[in-house]
């Protein structure tokens, strides 16, 4: 351990930018890669190794990935020294160990000039650990009914990736890829930046305030990519998910007739408005179920359903399982402090 930190002194002392990566169980791969990908690249581009990174785990131990894949860690996070940059890797229902020591880490490093960048499922430990508090964050947006609800203090965007002075939080893989063409872009110039993009044939170089692109469910395209119109209900349902409008309200506030929005919505989805909102609530209620502890009867209100019972009956007709086994199962696979979660 000792190596390591004397080691990032070294490449401190020779103005290279030294990259940590902070793993915790059941992390996305495809972030590791994207994070690292980009600065190699670079790295090979520039022949010099300007970027230099380490991994690390809470403990020092080796990390599981979500592929369960296990990759071997340089240090624990008490080792990492020196650092530019601490990336945080995880899924959504990551949690230290030991939260007040990891968090007054990552505090004291942060003071120390490390920004730290959170990816995907990243942003929910460095929240739960206050970290996050009085940020602006980028939440994927398969996370974000959960990550709302669970820190409703914090504010939080669609964009892929959102950059601060202290910290920058990045939706998913291909934002952490983004992410790390800006570190790039700072430290050698634009022109190696895109040379690494076109590399990994990344033709589409997101800066801050790009919008992350979100499925419309049950067809082949994208949300943006909608009917203006019906676009815009789209974001009414989102907007509206514990109190839900009627389908002549939604249309009232588009500006059409209500037999307007159903034509229009059954070209442009192949679905009713009612159809489309009924699924985008119940996938919200699948996050609340997965990735936090409420109650259903808490989960059914917070979708706009009376009680658990209707929802449950509706869940199971969209997701063949009920949100108790869907529950059970996923846990069946977390790990928390090598014992399962129940």
């Amino acid at each position: 351990m000792h190596q390591i930190s004397a080691l990032m002194k070294d490449f401190e002392g020779r103005g290279r930018i030294s990259i940590g990566i902070l793993l915790l169980p059941n992390f996305p791969m495809a972030c590791l890669s994207s994070v690292i990908e980009p600065l190699r690249a670079a790295n090979e581009i520039e022949r010099k190794d300007v970027f230099f990174w380490s991994v690390f785990s809470e403990d020092g131990a080796s990390v599981c990935s979500s592929a369960k894949i296990p990759i071997q860690v340089n240090g624990s996070l008490s080792d990492a020294q020196g650092i530019d940059f601490m990336f945080v890797l995880s899924e959504p229902d990551g949690r230290f160990c030991h939260s007040g020591a990891a968090a007054g880490r990552l505090r004291y490093m942060s003071r120390h000039g490390t920004k730290l960048c959170a990816v995907s499922g990243g942003v929910f430990p460095l929240a739960r650990s206050g970290i996050l508090d009085g940020q602006t964050c980028s939440v994927h947006w398969c996370y974000r009914t959960a990550f709302e609800a669970e820190f409703p203090q914090i504010e939080i965007v669609d964009n892929v990736i959102v950059m601060s002075r202290r910290c920058c939080t990045a939706s998913g893989a291909a934002g952490a890829f983004d992410l790390s063409l800006h570190i790039i872009e700072d430290n050698l110039g634009e022109a190696v930046m895109t040379e690494v993009a076109c590399w990994f044939q990344h033709s589409a170089i997101r800066s801050p305030g790009i919008r992350q692109k979100t499925p419309a469910f049950k067809t082949d395209e994208t949300a943006d990519h909608l009917p203006s119109k019906v676009s815009h209900a789209v974001s009414l349902f989102s907007e509206n998910l514990e109190y839900p409008l009627t389908t002549r309200e939604v249309a009232r506030r588009v500006g059409v007739s209500a037999r307007h929005l159903e034509r229009s919505f059954k070209q442009a989805t192949g679905q009713s408005p009612g159809e489309y909102y009924r699924l985008l609530r119940l996938r919200a209620a699948r996050q609340l179920v997965i990735y936090t502890q409420d109650s259903f009867t808490s989960i059914a209100h917070a979708v706009g359903y009376a009680n658990q019972t209707s929802m449950s009956r509706n869940y199971l007709i969209q997701f063949g399982t009920s949100p108790r086994q869907d529950r059970q199962e996923c846990n069946r696979f977390r790990v928390r402090q090598n014992s399962p979660v129940h």
